[in-house]
């Protein structure tokens, strides 16, 4: 059954569940619901028990009587709060990275890079089918145990210890997902990987590595190129104060994508 969880779920929140705890400052906790726990702050603390069996949206009191806001977490809070070892992609990119490179049910996707799984879970949300290339094998298990603790187990979902660099096994992919120092490296094997028309996207952090990527790209089976970056700021809106914030979300990276070309028809027009 649809709902407003993760995984669809609705009803009461239970042991074993996240739950997302909001103070009145708009501080945000992630928390996992466990039977006789308690989750400890600066400004007191709060009994999971007192949690367990609340529905979403209920206010719970805290030992100091602090009120906080209970809800499921979205996929932006969990991203934002789970473990980590590689810096995560931030929310804005992740909406902008599943509509450039088209991603929906059924698309099997390959993604090298995997870092915590960040990009993992917005693709496997989308629908798609998820084959990680990774070379840290603890950024691999972090990935998975990530991607399980928040779409559980029987997430189509796959994660290897492979460089994608030298080559990718898969065949006939919709797309490639490349978050990764040196995409041109992969460039020619996402070429012979692709099916034609399928999307080729990369994440960097410089213009420099983008414009390098850009020539591969144009060197290669591949046209449609086109690369932005998403600026996010947000309002500050009480009674009559009305304005920007003074702290935006502004640079994290650049997105680069492009199509493959059927076969047998060269570099991109010019």
């Amino acid at each position: 059954m649809a709902g407003s969880g993760p995984r669809g779920a609705v009803g009461a929140v239970g042991a074993g569940e996240r739950v997302l705890l909001v103070d009145a400052k708009d501080r945000r906790y992630l928390v996992t619901l466990t039977p006789g726990a308690t989750f400890h702050t600066h400004a007191g603390s709060v009994a999971h028990d007192d949690v367990i069996g609340r529905h979403e949206g209920e206010v719970v009191p805290g030992s100091t009587g602090r009120r906080y806001v209970m809800v499921r977490p979205t996929l932006a809070d969990v991203v934002l709060k789970m473990p980590r070892g590689a810096q995560v992609i931030y929310p804005k990119d992740l909406g902008a990275i599943l509509l450039a490179a088209d991603i929906g049910p059924g698309h099997r996707v390959l993604e090298a890079g995997v870092g915590s799984g960040a990009l993992s879970m917005a693709l496997l949300r989308a629908g798609a089918s998820v084959i990680g290339y990774e070379l840290r094998e603890d950024f691999a298990a972090r990935a998975r145990a990530n991607v399980g603790a928040f779409l559980g187990q029987e997430a189509d979902y796959r994660v290897e210890s492979k460089d994608v660099t030298e080559g990718i096994d898969e065949e006939d992919l919709d797309r490639v997902v490349l978050d990764m120092p040196e995409p041109w490296r992969v460039v020619a094997h996402a070429a012979r990987a692709l099916r034609p028309g399928g999307i080729v996207l990369a994440y960097l952090p410089t213009i420099n590595q983008t414009a390098e990527l850009r020539r591969a790209l144009d060197d290669g089976p591949f046209a449609l190129a086109a690369t932005s970056e998403v600026l996010h700021r947000t309002w500050h809106i009480e009674a009559r104060s009305v304005r920007p914030d003074h702290r935006m979300v502004a640079h994290t990276g650049f997105l680069t994508w492009a199509r493959r070309l059927a076969r047998g028809t060269g570099g991109q027009p010019r």
